[in-house]
């Protein structure tokens, strides 16, 4: 699994201006069972998006359609993890991380 750390690189105008492209395109990620969650980090100099486990290659494909980085709006740290230990709720996506 990934925590996705997005780093915003613009002024936030055009950031508001790229929202909805961003937002169409996080839709489609879910759509496709890519991501858990995702939402704005606190003060907004960014966001954050939880994948389920896929590999290294498929995430940066993925990302690399990001509006957000098609037009240079923002940065990702990927922070890759292995989950020991879940909640009841999220035991079936712990279940099917390969050890």
């Amino acid at each position: 699994m990934y925590v996705v750390l997005l780093n915003y690189t613009a002024p936030i105008e055009e950031i508001d201006y790229a929202l909805p492209d961003h937002a169409e395109w996080l839709n489609k990620q879910y759509e496709h069972g890519h991501f858990l969650a995702s939402g704005r980090r606190n003060p907004r100099t960014g966001g954050v998006i939880i994948t389920r486990p896929m590999s290294r290659g498929k995430l940066d494909a993925i990302l690399a359609s990001d509006p957000f980085c098609v037009k240079h709006l923002a940065k990702y740290e990927v922070i890759e993890f292995s989950p020991t230990k879940t909640a009841p709720e999220l035991r079936q996506i712990n279940e099917a991380v390969p050890h």
